[in-house]
């Protein structure tokens, strides 16, 4: 069977500024398919860049700092708690404001994680009038993600922090999920995560209409 990674891209002359919003449960893959999907933005709209928005990553450089905040932040990060909304927002925000040009692509990965987020970046949307950003929701099961994560010994990856992250999952990032199932303003796909990365970015693709 050919790789997935060597999907044939429709070809296109010109096409505007999208916004993409990759969800799902720590382990889910939403990075690798966030580097698929900018090569295949890449290969369909060549001189246009992606903006790369991973939360988790930025508040991983934010605990490194010295201040109050950034030091109440790690321990959030230490006992695996759910970050504020406040500080959340400031992540991408910042990447944002700082490094997007009007001209990019932008994917936001792992977040909004709360409802009061996805209404910020309703706001965002409207703002750089990206029309119907695309949510890609990648489904896994709690199980798959215990033994993703365990099985990639990251230093916060334990049992104990890994249910705290499930836990939070099913009470905050659920609802922000179902948010965006029924909103029309929003292209909303259910993505079955529980296949390898080769099947699930086929089908992504698919769905967006790009092959």
């Amino acid at each position: 069977m050919k790789s997935c990674y060597n999907i044939r891209i429709m070809p296109t002359t010109k096409i505007s500024p999208q916004a993409f919003v990759l969800i799902g449960r720590s382990g889910s893959g939403k990075g690798t398919q966030a580097d698929l999907l900018i090569k295949d933005l890449k290969e369909i709209d060549p001189g246009r860049e992606v903006l790369y928005i991973y939360s988790g990553q930025e508040f991983r450089k934010f605990i490194q700092g010295s201040s109050f905040t950034a030091k109440k932040s790690n321990e959030y990060y230490a006992t695996g708690k759910l970050q504020p909304e406040f500080l959340a927002v400031r992540m991408w925000v910042d990447v944002l404001t700082e490094k997007y040009n009007g001209t990019d692509h932008v994917i936001f990965d792992g977040t909004p994680r709360k409802p009061h987020e996805a209404g910020v970046l309703d706001s965002i949307f409207d703002f750089y009038e990206f029309k119907r950003p695309i949510i890609i929701d990648i489904k896994i099961t709690p199980e798959e993600t215990m033994r993703r994560l365990l099985a990639r010994k990251r230093q916060d990856d334990n049992v104990e922090d890994i249910q705290k992250r499930l836990n939070w999952y099913e009470t905050d990032v659920v609802p922000t999920i179902e948010y965006y199932r029924n909103n029309p303003k929003y292209n909303f796909m259910e993505i079955d995560g529980m296949r390898t990365p080769e099947e699930i970015h086929a089908d992504i693709v698919k769905r967006m209409g790009l092959v």
